[in-house]
């Protein structure tokens, strides 16, 4: 059988999640299924590292005109594909040019993913309203025109796409449950809280902080906060420890936690959210809290692999109990990793997506 040749694009490197567990990780599986995929992200990794700090990018604005022209080159190497994946947006601002290229004029079936409802318009936390602007308004939409298919990661991304005229497939966001998984069993006299996220999603979790300096109040704990772009971080009566993400120490840091937080809010944005902070801590057997918004209110079993929590109280009772009962903790971290296995497996998701591929390969050749 012929193999099947692949040009997936995205706006970000692998250091990205999106890029990374919608794209990267796949390739090998992929591989082994005769399908072959390239690569090709629009920014760099120095370019990704100054996106979101202020400052940095203007000095490297020759460079990011660099990666324009060589993402119109893509379309040239494109050509040669039989299916082109675009993660997103072919680029991080302007019109679906690149994608128009590809669908329309190469004639290349193009295959959209979807994991954040990106219709939705939201101020920058870096770059304000200037970035709203920049992303070009309708471009989702348009690129959901342009697709033969669509892959969602979540149901109601698949109903906005079907509203829209598309063609959805859910493709829940997974890990590699044989990397992320539970780390040695260490006695915890003060258990840790943790938190891991980037700077866009830190404000829902920052909204916790009363709530934390109330707990510390009542039981000790340490909060570890990583990922939120602020290099301290003060909270009265709370040991907090700030860190950068790491994408080497990725698997490390959620192992060295014993709680889990996701706290999200009940706006149009989070709810196209894949949900893909709790799969992390099913699979690596973290027993955590989590706003029921959207998907999270689906994902695992509220009271046996973590709580549910929407009032502040709600949030207060709930950590409390899995700060105190350690008992409590093992018997969410084995029922949360079993639930990561059963329903969130990279192999079962590869078939999906190896699926979509070859319905997309055989409408071409049709």
């Amino acid at each position: 059988m012929k193999r099947i040749r692949v040009v997936a694009l995205a706006s970000y490197p692998v250091e990205a999640a999106s890029s990374r567990y919608r794209i990267v990780q796949f390739i090998e599986p992929l591989a082994a299924r005769g399908i072959d995929v390239t690569f090709a992200p629009f920014i760099d990794t120095s370019l990704f590292d100054a996106l979101y700090k202020p400052g940095k990018l203007l000095p490297r604005l020759p460079r990011l005109a660099a990666r324009v022209l060589r993402r119109f080159g893509d379309v040239i190497r494109a050509k040669r594909a039989d299916v082109v994946f675009v993660q997103r947006e072919a680029m991080l601002f302007g019109p679906p040019v690149i994608e128009w290229l590809i669908a329309r004029l190469l004639r290349r079936p193009l295959i959209l993913d979807l994991d954040d409802s990106t219709w939705v318009r939201y101020p920058s936390p870096v770059y304000g309203r200037l970035a709203t602007l920049l992303k070009w308004p309708g471009k989702a939409n348009r690129l959901i025109g342009l697709a033969c298919s669509v892959t969602c990661g979540s149901p109601n991304i698949a109903e906005y796409v079907r509203s829209r005229g598309g063609k959805p497939v859910v493709v829940p966001t997974v890990v590699d449950t044989g990397r992320f998984r539970p780390g040695s069993i260490r006695p915890a006299k003060i258990p840790t809280i943790g938190w891991i996220g980037t700077h866009g999603t830190f404000p829902y979790f920052e909204r916790l902080f009363p709530i934390f300096e109330r707990l510390a109040r009542e039981v000790p704990f340490r909060l570890i906060v990583i990922g939120s772009g602020r290099e301290e971080i003060r909270l009265p009566g709370v040991e907090v420890e700030s860190r950068p993400w790491n994408m080497v120490r990725e698997v490390e840091d959620f192992q060295s936690l014993d709680i889990g937080v996701y706290a999200i809010t009940d706006d149009q944005w989070s709810a196209g959210k894949a949900g893909f902070k709790a799969v992390q801590y099913m699979a690596a057997g973290l027993p955590f809290v989590m706003s029921p918004v959207g998907i999270c209110a689906t994902m695992g079993v509220a009271g046996q692999t973590h709580f549910a929590a929407i009032t502040d109280d709600e949030w207060f009772d709930a950590l409390r109990r899995l700060v105190t009962d350690p008992s409590l903790r093992q018997q969410m971290s084995i029922a949360g990793r079993a639930f990561a296995g059963e329903h969130y497996g990279i192999e079962a998701q590869a078939d999906a997506l190896a699926a979509v591929i070859r319905d997309a390969a055989a409408q071409a050749r049709s």
